[in-house]
């Protein structure tokens, strides 16, 4: 019997009944206090539990007022802006060093680095066959679906695989940080070639290479790349890497882990929350965004004509119709987001060395234009700033990275804050985690089925 894939009469009738029976008032959320989204009217996180792995700083008490600030990010009580500069300035890749602080809380030494790499390097292979059995079949359009099912299969593997020892939990996360760029890369192959017809390339990671230069070899067909492009790719994947315990995914981390459920349960659960747009698909967004731009705005320098375009997505006459100026704003900071404050300044470096200083122009100009936009068309709380996101997509379109590439790129990352916060919540409680929902159906009686 086929698969049935479409939505039949039938069950649109059926979706009327639930939209009548299920659909709240509006007002009965404010009745009861219920923080929405988990949020408070100005937006502000419930406090859920408490975390050492990482701290967002978005305002600082002023003469006993809240007061909006620059952004700040920390990873493991140090800025990321002095952690990133710190590498950066010693030309080293980053990525490594920065997992070793998330997972164990200081940063390491040379010796305890190159041990912590090997024990990656040493990880960094699939069981037997893994990828011409499950990667390869049933390839997916969607690189997070086919990541969650190989982490899955990849549970059958595991002879341990339900030992929540915190020992065998960091076994297994070690383990997911060294195979998620190969899996993502290779379900990326197997999608390009089978689906659209493209030809098939399976380059095996470098022992000697950093994560960054693996997930570029890996891609490319001729398995090259700059050092520039890898240094750039490195710094994204570690502003990725983690971003406070409130967001959704790494909030579905500790919310399953909590169960007692297994590690790969609980990241594939992680990764179904990244997948949606509302959460790891932002940076496509802007992507996209700017291509309709640049196809609707004929003078990419004349501000006018630019700023006039953002009034029409605000008011949905212009790209999705969503109101939206994507990479815009964010949940917690307002004047800035660290995060774009460091991206910035390479973005402009790989747009010279990729001839795309135009491009980078108009990000510019949108990053200058939209909070006034947004500040004269709409009545906000806080200030809007461009977000990583904004620059993100931007940047990985530059490496030549694919759209379906993107947001399995922010699971290489997230997978390390994932790792981290699961350790955590293992570690502290004991305690399944179980929010409070009010009942607002009255009572009703029941009617035989006959009388019905």
């Amino acid at each position: 019997m086929a698969f049935n894939m479409k939505v039949t009469p039938e069950i649109e009738a059926l979706t009327n009944v639930c939209l009548d029976h299920s659909k709240m008032d509006a007002e009965l959320y404010s009745k009861y206090e219920v923080k929405r989204g988990l949020r408070d009217l100005n937006g502000v996180g419930v406090r859920a539990g408490l975390t050492r792995i990482s701290n967002i700083i978005a305002y600082k008490e002023i003469d006993g007022v809240k007061t909006p600030c620059d952004g700040e990010l920390y990873y493991r009580g140090i800025n990321i802006l002095e952690l990133t500069k710190g590498f950066l300035r010693d030309k080293r890749m980053g990525f490594e060093e920065t997992a070793y602080l998330l997972l164990f809380g200081t940063l390491p030494d040379k010796d305890q680095l190159a041990h912590f790499d090997d024990i990656l390097k040493a990880q960094q292979s699939l069981p037997k066959n893994f990828v011409r059995d499950v990667v390869m079949k049933a390839p997916s359009r969607d690189m997070m679906n086919t990541l969650s099912r190989s982490v899955l299969t990849l549970y059958a593997y595991d002879t341990h695989a339900d030992d929540t020892s915190l020992s065998n939990v960091l076994r297994q996360c070690m383990t997911l940080i060294s195979v998620f760029p190969m899996l993502s890369v290779y379900g990326y192959q197997a999608y390009n070639h089978y689906i659209k017809g493209k030809s098939l390339y399976i380059h095996n990671p470098s022992k000697k290479l950093s994560t960054a230069e693996n997930i570029l070899r890996m891609l490319r067909p001729d398995m090259k790349y700059t050092e520039l492009e890898a240094m750039i790719l490195d710094l994204a994947l570690v502003l990725h890497m983690e971003h406070g315990g409130g967001n959704n995914s790494t909030f579905t981390t500790h919310v399953v882990s909590s169960s007692g459920t297994d590690t790969y349960s609980a990241i594939a659960a992680a990764l179904g929350s990244l997948k949606g747009p509302k959460h790891g698909g932002a940076n496509i967004k802007v992507v996209r965004m700017f291509d309709e731009m640049k196809k609707q705005v004929h003078d990419w320098t004349d501000k006018d004509e630019v700023g006039e375009y953002l009034r029409k997505l605000l008011h949905k006459e212009a790209f999705d119709q969503k109101g939206l100026i994507y990479g815009m704003g964010h949940a917690v900071y307002s004047i800035s987001d660290p995060r774009a404050e460091m991206f910035k300044s390479f973005v402009e470096k790989l747009a010279k060395e990729k001839h795309r200083e135009k491009e980078y122009r108009l990000y510019e100009t949108v990053a200058e234009l939209a909070p006034k936009v947004i500040g004269e068309e709409r009545h906000i709380y806080k200030g809007v700033a461009a977000n990583v996101d904004f620059y993100s997509g931007f940047v990985y379109s530059m490496l030549d990275l694919p759209l379906e590439l993107y947001t399995p790129m922010f699971a290489c990352a997230r997978i390390v804050g994932w790792s981290a916060h699961r350790m955590e919540e293992l570690i502290n409680t004991d305690k399944i985690i179980r929010p409070a929902y009010m009942n607002v159906q009255e009572e009703m009686p029941y009617v035989p089925l006959d009388e019905r």
